[in-house]
């Protein structure tokens, strides 16, 4: 009896196994809509930051992460983890580049960055047009 109950609670405990935060997509695309407008502020002379939105934004994704039962140092982890920061960053690029940015011409960003204000979406609501 004692191994059928110790079993039963072991996996109880797999089945209530959190995936790795990498994989969790809400945050993962999160991170990446932020990273992408600040790609684009920080290269487009006419396109600037709505830093309280951004910051407000990047802490509902932390609070999503908490209520998914993620700690503040995994969190933290997977923010600062070099090969979570290559994939954002490759994906951001390939965003980039799929919406005509030419990562070479500070033009483009800003042709991307006002598209983006126009339609409305996450990436166009954390900038502004100068």
């Amino acid at each position: 009896m004692r191994m059928m109950v110790l079993a039963l609670v072991m996996a109880a405990g797999v089945a209530e196994a959190k995936q790795p935060l990498e994989k969790v997509e809400s945050v993962t695309d999160g991170l990446l809509w932020v990273g992408i407008a600040d790609e684009i502020r920080k290269t487009c002379p006419t396109i600037s930051a709505r830093m309280i939105r951004a910051l407000g934004y990047i802490n509902d994704i932390q609070n999503e992460a908490k209520s998914l039962g993620y700690s503040k140092a995994e969190i933290d982890t997977f923010r600062k983890s070099d090969a979570n920061k290559a994939e954002l960053r490759r994906r951001g690029e390939a965003y980039l580049k799929a919406n005509g940015v030419d990562l070479s011409d500070p033009s483009s960003y800003c042709t991307l960055g006002l598209a983006e204000i126009k339609k409305s979406s996450q990436i166009g609501a954390l900038l502004r047009a100068n």
